[in-house]
Protein backbone atom coordinates (compact mmCIF):
# COMPACT_ATOMS: atom_id res chain seq x y z
CA UNK A 1 0.00 0.00 0.00
CA UNK A 2 1.48 3.60 -1.21
CA UNK A 3 2.75 5.49 2.29
CA UNK A 4 0.56 8.07 3.42
CA UNK A 5 1.53 11.50 3.40
CA UNK A 6 -0.18 11.87 7.02
CA UNK A 7 2.33 9.45 7.68
CA UNK A 8 5.20 11.05 6.55
CA UNK A 9 4.58 14.06 8.06
CA UNK A 10 4.11 12.33 11.65
CA UNK A 11 7.47 10.86 10.65
CA UNK A 12 8.87 14.02 10.28
CA UNK A 13 6.97 15.68 13.57
CA UNK A 14 8.01 12.98 15.58
CA UNK A 15 11.78 13.17 14.75
CA UNK A 16 11.63 16.72 15.71
CA UNK A 17 14.62 18.77 14.91
CA UNK A 18 17.26 15.51 15.26
CA UNK A 19 20.20 15.83 13.83
CA UNK A 20 21.81 14.20 11.10
CA UNK A 21 23.36 10.91 12.38
CA UNK A 22 26.58 9.91 11.48
CA UNK A 23 26.06 7.03 9.06
CA UNK A 24 27.59 3.90 10.44
CA UNK A 25 30.34 2.09 8.55
CA UNK A 26 27.66 -0.89 7.33
CA UNK A 27 24.83 1.04 6.67
CA UNK A 28 22.82 1.13 3.37
CA UNK A 29 22.52 4.78 1.46
CA UNK A 30 20.23 6.05 -0.59
CA UNK A 31 19.63 8.83 -2.77
CA UNK A 32 16.11 10.73 -2.31
CA UNK A 33 15.01 12.45 -5.49
CA UNK A 34 12.42 14.45 -4.40
CA UNK A 35 10.20 17.78 -4.96
CA UNK A 36 12.14 20.58 -2.37
CA UNK A 37 8.23 21.84 -2.38
CA UNK A 38 7.78 18.10 0.03
CA UNK A 39 10.45 19.15 2.34
CA UNK A 40 8.30 17.41 5.21
CA UNK A 41 7.58 14.49 3.71
CA UNK A 42 11.15 13.86 3.02
CA UNK A 43 11.93 14.69 6.48
CA UNK A 44 9.87 12.04 7.52
CA UNK A 45 10.80 9.04 5.39
CA UNK A 46 14.20 9.71 6.42
CA UNK A 47 13.14 9.18 9.93
CA UNK A 48 11.27 6.15 9.00
CA UNK A 49 14.41 4.90 7.18
CA UNK A 50 16.92 5.79 9.64
CA UNK A 51 14.85 3.40 12.00
CA UNK A 52 15.22 0.84 9.05
CA UNK A 53 18.84 1.19 9.00
CA UNK A 54 19.23 2.88 5.59
CA UNK A 55 21.37 6.70 5.30
CA UNK A 56 19.35 8.80 2.94
CA UNK A 57 20.81 11.94 1.46
CA UNK A 58 18.85 14.94 1.15
CA UNK A 59 20.08 17.72 -1.24
CA UNK A 60 19.31 20.14 0.70
CA UNK A 61 20.95 19.17 3.90
CA UNK A 62 24.21 18.96 2.17
CA UNK A 63 26.18 22.69 2.87
CA UNK A 64 28.28 21.63 0.01
CA UNK A 65 25.19 21.81 -2.77
CA UNK A 66 25.27 25.84 -4.69
CA UNK A 67 22.28 27.51 -3.26
CA UNK A 68 20.84 28.09 -6.73
CA UNK A 69 20.53 25.06 -9.24
CA UNK A 70 23.26 25.74 -11.66
CA UNK A 71 25.60 23.31 -13.53
CA UNK A 72 27.28 22.13 -10.30
CA UNK A 73 24.43 21.24 -8.66
CA UNK A 74 23.74 18.74 -11.54
CA UNK A 75 27.28 17.27 -11.35
CA UNK A 76 27.01 16.87 -8.09
CA UNK A 77 24.10 15.41 -7.89
CA UNK A 78 25.24 13.20 -10.56
CA UNK A 79 28.59 12.52 -8.08
CA UNK A 80 25.87 11.70 -5.34
CA UNK A 81 23.74 9.23 -7.32
CA UNK A 82 26.70 7.50 -8.08
CA UNK A 83 28.22 6.94 -4.81
CA UNK A 84 24.61 5.82 -3.35
CA UNK A 85 23.67 1.95 -3.46
CA UNK A 86 20.08 2.78 -3.53
CA UNK A 87 18.08 5.55 -5.75
CA UNK A 88 14.42 6.14 -3.77
CA UNK A 89 12.30 8.63 -5.98
CA UNK A 90 9.20 10.23 -3.13
CA UNK A 91 6.73 10.53 -5.88
CA UNK A 92 4.12 13.28 -4.98
CA UNK A 93 2.38 15.49 -7.15
CA UNK A 94 4.87 17.74 -7.06
CA UNK A 95 7.76 15.71 -7.66
CA UNK A 96 6.23 14.00 -10.78
CA UNK A 97 5.83 17.80 -12.05
CA UNK A 98 9.12 18.76 -11.25
CA UNK A 99 11.77 19.22 -13.83
CA UNK A 100 14.94 18.42 -11.98
CA UNK A 101 13.24 15.00 -10.49
CA UNK A 102 13.01 13.38 -14.00
CA UNK A 103 15.95 14.40 -14.97
CA UNK A 104 17.27 12.74 -11.33
CA UNK A 105 15.71 9.51 -12.61
CA UNK A 106 16.10 9.11 -15.86
CA UNK A 107 20.18 9.45 -14.83
CA UNK A 108 19.38 6.93 -12.36
CA UNK A 109 18.15 4.68 -14.87
CA UNK A 110 20.77 4.76 -16.95
CA UNK A 111 23.90 4.68 -14.56
CA UNK A 112 22.04 2.28 -11.69
CA UNK A 113 21.25 -1.43 -12.13
CA UNK A 114 17.14 -1.13 -12.27
CA UNK A 115 16.95 -3.26 -8.68
CA UNK A 116 18.62 -0.33 -7.05
CA UNK A 117 15.91 1.99 -8.43
CA UNK A 118 12.96 2.50 -6.27
CA UNK A 119 9.40 4.34 -6.15
CA UNK A 120 7.92 5.06 -3.23
CA UNK A 121 4.60 5.78 -3.30
CA UNK A 122 2.21 8.21 -1.70
CA UNK A 123 -1.38 8.54 -1.30
CA UNK A 124 -2.44 12.05 0.02
CA UNK A 125 -6.77 12.59 0.28
CA UNK A 126 -6.71 12.72 -3.07
CA UNK A 127 -5.25 10.33 -4.99
CA UNK A 128 -1.92 7.92 -5.33
CA UNK A 129 0.80 9.12 -6.47
CA UNK A 130 3.45 7.51 -9.05
CA UNK A 131 1.56 5.01 -10.42
CA UNK A 132 3.54 5.95 -13.76
CA UNK A 133 6.22 4.04 -12.48
CA UNK A 134 5.10 1.28 -11.07
CA UNK A 135 5.90 -1.42 -13.73
CA UNK A 136 9.04 -0.24 -14.17
CA UNK A 137 10.83 -0.28 -10.89
CA UNK A 138 10.38 -1.78 -7.21
CA UNK A 139 8.52 0.32 -4.67
CA UNK A 140 8.86 0.63 -0.80
CA UNK A 141 5.51 0.77 0.15
CA UNK A 142 3.57 0.04 3.78
CA UNK A 143 3.33 -4.07 4.18
CA UNK A 144 0.53 -5.72 5.80
CA UNK A 145 1.86 -5.15 9.34
CA UNK A 146 2.53 -1.42 8.84
CA UNK A 147 6.10 -1.56 8.28
CA UNK A 148 7.98 -0.79 4.95
CA UNK A 149 9.03 -3.40 2.53
CA UNK A 150 10.38 -2.80 -0.81
CA UNK A 151 7.83 -4.95 -3.49
CA UNK A 152 9.18 -6.17 -7.05
CA UNK A 153 6.87 -4.82 -10.05
CA UNK A 154 3.89 -6.36 -10.57
CA UNK A 155 3.98 -8.29 -7.94
CA UNK A 156 3.08 -8.80 -4.12
CA UNK A 157 6.25 -10.27 -3.41
CA UNK A 158 8.54 -8.19 -1.44
CA UNK A 159 10.98 -8.44 1.74
CA UNK A 160 11.52 -5.58 4.66
CA UNK A 161 13.93 -2.55 4.43
CA UNK A 162 15.70 -3.28 7.46
CA UNK A 163 16.60 -6.64 5.18
CA UNK A 164 19.05 -4.21 2.80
Amino acid sequence: MPISQADLRNAANQAGAQTRVAKRADQRTAFLCHSHHDHELALGLQALLRQQGLDLYIDWQDSTMPPEPNAETAKQLRRRIMNSEWFLFLATANSTASRWCPWELGYADGKMPNEKIVIVPTRDSQKTHGNEYLQLYRTIETDSVGGLSIFNPNTKSGYRVSSI
